[in-house]
């Protein structure tokens, strides 16, 4: 590696033009700085009177004609927009897909102890999975399969709501569950 440094960092371009970056000849200033809350005037007006106030002259809507200008402190406006973007982040919907696994002659204790998961993890918010694992000759049961799958979509009837019918995809058989949205 002749003549670069193996750690270079590339400088990340500001998404907003400031000051003496702004490249229009008009803008239009709108905020409390201007009477009447806006007004279009040039580039080195705008921006003597944002160096009067010692604040930024920010280039807030580009596309507009002529763009749309803003008087503020750009340190504490980006500062603003990066916790905007990650309370957003925060509140997305993260799902969780939670699997319960059946064999087709599962008995009823096994079956009420996995149903106690399954109410747990819709209580949780989660997706559930609940497949039945055909092996060896147990391929020949898929009614028995799918009436078990029937039966726990039926139980767990109040606390979810059935994404996808029993489906054969291979040796197994899917049932998807979602949770009741809460009131």
């Amino acid at each position: 590696m002749r003549g670069r440094t193996p750690y270079s960092r590339q400088r990340q371009e500001e998404p907003y033009r400031v000051n003496e970056k702004i490249r229009a000849r008009e803008i239009r200033l709108v905020g409390d700085f201007i009477e009447g809350g806006n007004a279009v005037m040039t580039v080195p007006q705008a921006i003597k009177l944002a160096q009067e106030n010692d604040l930024d002259l920010v280039e807030i809507s580009p596309n507009a004609d002529p763009p749309v200008c803003k008087i503020i402190d750009y340190a504490k406006f980006k500062y603003e927009q990066k916790k905007k973007q990650k309370e957003i982040k925060a509140n997305a919907a993260k799902t969780v897909l939670k699997e319960i696994r059946f064999g087709p002659n599962t008995d009823d204790h096994d079956f009420n102890f996995k149903l106690k998961h399954a109410i747990g993890f819709l209580k949780e918010g989660a997706k559930v999975k609940a497949y039945v694992h055909f092996v060896g000759r147990s391929i020949v049961f898929k009614e028995r399969g799918e009436m078990l799958l029937l039966k726990f979509a039926q139980e767990l009837e109040e606390y979810g709501i059935v994404e996808q019918l029993p489906k054969m995809e291979g040796k197994r058989m899917f049932l998807f569950l979602a949770p009741k949205a809460k009131k």
